[in-house]
This record gives structure tokens, C-alpha cells and sequence, in this order.
């Protein structure tokens, strides 16, 4: 029931934001590149994680601020909001990893039981009995590799949007440096002039 929950709250916190929805970034480095850089940030949905961060980095570009503190600023954003989506995460890690785990003790304890009462009856040994305690014992491997199963495929499924949201950060957040305008390079050689005067 747990697994449920946090599986849902994180597919509340995925999709509406449609995180991995990147054709707004696309659109905008396009602008970025040929113009107006006005309009390639008006383009961006900043709902969208990539998208603010992309929009933070054009904003900081073109306000001509420092390109070591400006790459500390999105670094220190971008972790913040990758770490917000690994929130629940590891819980979800957690019982994935224990839930076969408890289902071989609760078979390993049934088997314990069933070995106890055929050493009780002696050579009275009823096989109903021995086969009720093993039927009883080997359920619990099946309720825990039930459980398991699909958490174990939901932590994977989460775990790689959040690292496919983590690459496309750091792509396009790179693209906006190294993808510099004529109208940006124009504004820095003005920039340039204006300091020398």
C-alpha cells in the first residue's frame, strides 16, 4: 500500500508538469541561435523544469552576468529540483528490495513450523498436515515476489525519467552557452567597447 502511494504521488508530480516535454526548449534555442533572444525566452514554459532552467541561463546571458557564478547559480538549481524528484524515491528502493526478502523468511519460518510438528507427531506423521504448513510457507514467497515485481518496475521507470531530466538539463542549459547569437556576441563586443572608453 505504501509503494502504491508513493508510486502515485510521484506520477502526480511527473506528468502535469510534463518534465520531459522539451519541444518549447527546442523551439526557443532555435530562436536563441538565429533571434530574436526576446523571443526565444517568451517561447519557454517555465512550468517545466528543463524550460526554467534553460530561461534562467538565457536570462543570465543576456544580463551579461558572470559565467562562473551564473554556472554555480543553475548547477545549485538544477540539483534542488533533481533532488525534488528523487524525493520518495529510495522508500520505493527500499521495499522493493525487502519484500522477496520477507517472503523467503516467511517460507523458511513456515518450513521451520512444518519440520517442528512432523518431529512432535514422530511416527504418526500426517501428511496433511506437513503439506498445509509447506502450502502456508511457500505463499509468502509468492506475496512478496508479488509485491516486489511491480514496485521494482516502477523505482526503474521513475529512476530513468529522472535521469533523462537530469541529461536534458545539463544539455540544454550547455547549448545555451555554446550556441552564442550575433546578437548576443554584438551586445558583449558593445559591452566590450563601452569598458575601454
Amino acid at each position: 500500500m505504501l509503494a502504491l502511494s508513493i508510486v502515485l504521488i510521484k506520477l502526480w508530480l511527473f506528468f502535469p508538469l510534463q518534465a520531459e516535454n522539451i519541444k518549447d526548449v527546442e523551439l526557443a534555442l532555435s530562436y536563441w541561435q538565429q533571434g530574436p533572444l526576446s523571443k526565444a525566452q517568451s517561447s519557454l514554459k517555465t512550468r517545466r523544469p528543463v524550460s526554467m532552467l534553460v530561461q534562467d541561463a538565457m536570462a543570465g546571458m543576456r544580463e551579461q552576468q558572470s559565467l562562473t557564478l551564473l554556472k554555480q547559480a543553475l548547477s545549485c538549481q538544477a540539483t534542488d529540483k533533481i533532488n525534488q524528484f528523487c524525493m520518495l524515491l529510495r522508500p520505493l528502493e527500499v521495499i522493493a528490495n525487502l519484500s522477496p526478502l520477507l517472503g523467503l523468511m516467511g517460507t523458511v519460518l513456515g518450513m521451520i513450523s512444518a519440520f517442528q510438528k512432523m518431529e512432535a507427531a514422530g511416527n504418526q506423521v500426517d501428511p496433511s498436515i506437513l503439506s498445509g504448513e509447506i502450502w502456508q510457507a511457500l505463499l509468502t514467497t509468492v506475496v512478496g515476489l508479488a509485491v516486489a515485481i511491480p514496485v521494482v518496475a516502477a523505482y526503474h521507470l521513475l529512476d530513468r525519467k529522472v535521469e533523462r531530466i537530469s541529461n536534458s538539463m545539463n544539455s540544454y542549459v550547455t547549448r545555451v552557452f555554446t550556441q552564442q547569437t550575433a546578437e548576443l556576441l554584438s551586445i558583449n563586443q558593445d559591452q566590450v567597447l563601452q569598458n575601454a572608453t
